[in-house]
């Protein structure tokens, strides 16, 4: 039987570990703005979650922290990742591309496609070794407070909910700022934004990489 009372808490402490600004965040922000795939890059995030949650939950996490290997592979590639990313975004800064009032919310000029923005948004969320972190150790961790069978379910059916809750409202409440990005400018101060999120959080990963590394 469903535990309404755990499940509840299993989705706000998800919604709370998700809804910090990151590379994932920031790309489905600028989708959302885009209106541009949406439901896909959102789809992409919950699904990827969904399963991750359900293996921390199942035990899974332990095994990812105790494999240091594996973690500094996946760092390894998220920081290149992450920072190859934030130069395009540091790039389109100095070339943007303001949103054409007359095509439906559509960047004019835009042809990437559902595949690619699912791709990207697929790296942004597997090559990032916080996703593991929050959802195979702390989530996973949290759960085994449980002791029956029951609770750990609902606490992972709440924890799941909260990130379907946070990308949905995270992609589709974004195209309400569409009006906004009409104008180069806005979109020239977002892509900066994101920019300087993507290597700080490559530069946190490095220094946390090194510091694990005994460097």
């Amino acid at each position: 039987m469903i535990d309404f009372a755990i499940l509840i808490q299993g989705m706000v402490i998800s919604i709370g570990l998700i809804m910090a600004i990151g590379p994932q965040n920031a790309f489905v922000l600028r989708q959302g703005i885009r209106r541009q795939h949406v439901f896909t890059v959102v789809s992409a995030c919950f699904l990827s979650d969904a399963f991750l949650i359900s293996m921390g939950v199942a035990g899974m996490g332990a095994l990812f922290a105790l494999n240091p290997y594996l973690k500094f592979a996946m760092t390894g590639v998220g920081i290149t990742f992450i920072t190859i990313y934030g130069g395009l975004a540091f790039r389109a800064a100095f070339r943007p591309t303001a949103l054409d009032p007359e095509a439906s919310g559509a960047p004019k000029g835009s042809g990437q496609s559902a595949k690619a923005a699912m791709l990207t948004v697929l790296a942004f969320t597997w090559l990032n070794p916080h996703t593991y972190v929050d959802t195979l150790v702390l989530i996973g961790g949290i759960s085994s407070q449980y002791d029956s069978d029951p609770d750990r379910l609902s606490f992972a059916i709440g924890a799941v909910a909260g990130s379907a809750v946070w990308f949905l409202t995270l992609g589709y409440g974004a195209g309400r700022l569409a009006p906004i990005f009409e104008s180069q400018r806005a979109w020239r101060i977002l892509d900066a934004i994101i920019g300087t999120v993507m290597w700080t959080i490559a530069i946190m990963l490095t220094l946390s990489l090194l510091s694990e590394m005994g460097v």
